[in-house]
C-alpha cells in the first residue's frame, strides 16, 4: 500500500514539473511571437525599451566573445 502511495506521489510531482516547464515554454514562445510583430516593436520603441535592447547588444556580444576565450 505504501509503495502505491509513493508511486502516485512521484507521478504527481513529475506531472507538476512537466506542467510548470511547459507553461514557461509557452510564455517564452508567445513573447517571442509578439516581439517579432513590427507593430509591437514600434510600440515598445516608443516606450524606450527598444533603445535599451539596442544599447545592450554590443555589451552582450563582447560578453560572448570573452566567454568563448
Amino acid at each position: 500500500m505504501q509503495a502505491m502511495e509513493h508511486h502516485q506521489n512521484q507521478e504527481d510531482d513529475t506531472r507538476d514539473t512537466l506542467m510548470l516547464l511547459s507553461g514557461a515554454a509557452l510564455v517564452i514562445f508567445g513573447a517571442g511571437l509578439m516581439l517579432t510583430t513590427p507593430m509591437v516593436r514600434r510600440l515598445l520603441g516608443g516606450f524606450g525599451i527598444g533603445n535599451i535592447l539596442q544599447a545592450a547588444a554590443p555589451d552582450f556580444e563582447r560578453y560572448l566573445k570573452l566567454k568563448a576565450m
